[in-house]
């Protein structure tokens, strides 16, 4: 992985030539992406599918234009793809035909070799991106200002990709305070499933294992004495379903390399335990200890 012309985040952004950008999808990435240009004064159309949904975004100010005709995007410079995965994956047709041909396009997919695979013949200006940044929220009412700044924004180009149309992604990130970086697709859906789709399973298998408890007087004590350490381990396990099932469906090899990883971790750990073995477990803790900053800036 590597950055592409390093900036501070205060420094200025450079002066962009976009004067419309469509925003397909407003729910917490979109709707996010939308808040952020709208208040630095670029036009922003989004694009729902349903009208109930545009009232909505309009009143909320996520962009003064919102339609529910894929047509609105005819005049937009730059459109930002913000659909769920399998939308993004099986596009409607109506969408395809309402892309300007000019027009960059971009997504925010959490998985990129599929996406590539797709959109690579679809729009010839076309960029994988994915902004890590989010939260367990999701829909019209979960996007807010500033999410991404100071996060980490992967472009994936390929050989083929336009360099005019990749600098502008660039330029979008650094306009919503993010972190540029580039790297391979392959290795950025294996990262991701280490860092973002994984810690999704196992959390999940947390919540399983404390909610399926048979003891019902074991249960309640427990869901009485859960504190701060049982919120962070179960935070992301108990997110958005759908986005879950989509991040193993698309990344299914890289995730399954992740779990058993994980699970063999996971047995080393128990054996120690197993074993009464508790020195070479404190052992294993200090490493581990010394790992998280690695990951984290606190």
């Amino acid at each position: 992985m590597s950055e592409i012309d390093p900036m501070d985040l205060g420094q200025a952004v450079q002066p962009w030539s976009i004067q419309r950008v469509g925003v397909v999808g407003m729910g917490l990435i979109g709707g996010s992406i939308a808040l952020d240009l709208s208040q630095q004064g670029v036009e922003v159309q989004g694009l729902v599918h349903r009208e109930v949904t545009a009232e909505r975004a309009r009143s909320r100010g996520l962009a003064p234009l919102v339609s529910t005709d894929p047509s609105c995007l005819q005049d937009c410079d730059l459109v930002i793809l913000a659909l769920p995965l399998a939308l993004l994956l099986a596009p409607e047709e109506s969408l395809l035909k309402a892309l300007p041909e000019q027009a960059v396009v971009t997504d925010v997919g959490s998985v990129k070799a599929e996406v590539l695979a797709v959109w690579r013949d679809l729009h010839p200006r076309f960029v994988g991106s994915h902004p890590m940044a989010g939260t367990a929220q999701a829909g019209v009412d979960s996007g807010f200002p500033g999410l991404f700044c100071g996060r980490p924004w992967v472009s994936t180009p390929e050989s083929a990709t336009d360099p005019v149309a990749l600098e502008l992604i660039h330029q979008l990130a650094l306009r919503l305070g993010s972190h540029w970086l580039t790297a391979d697709a392959a290795r950025h859906d294996q990262a991701v499933a280490l860092i973002s789709h994984l810690p999704v399973i196992v959390s999940a298998a947390l919540l399983r294992a404390v909610g399926e408890e048979r003891d019902p007087a074991v249960l309640d004590l427990a869901r009485t004495l859960a504190s701060s350490g049982f919120a962070d381990t179960s935070r992301v396990g108990g997110g958005n379903p759908a986005l879950g099932t989509a991040m193993a469906a698309h990344n299914t090899q890289a995730v399954l390399r992740s779990l058993a990883a994980y699970r063999w971790s996971l047995e080393q750990l128990e054996e120690a335990i197993l074993e009464g073995h508790w020195a070479q477990l404190e052992k294993e803790l200090e490493k581990t200890q010394s790992l998280r900053p690695q990951f984290l800036s606190e």
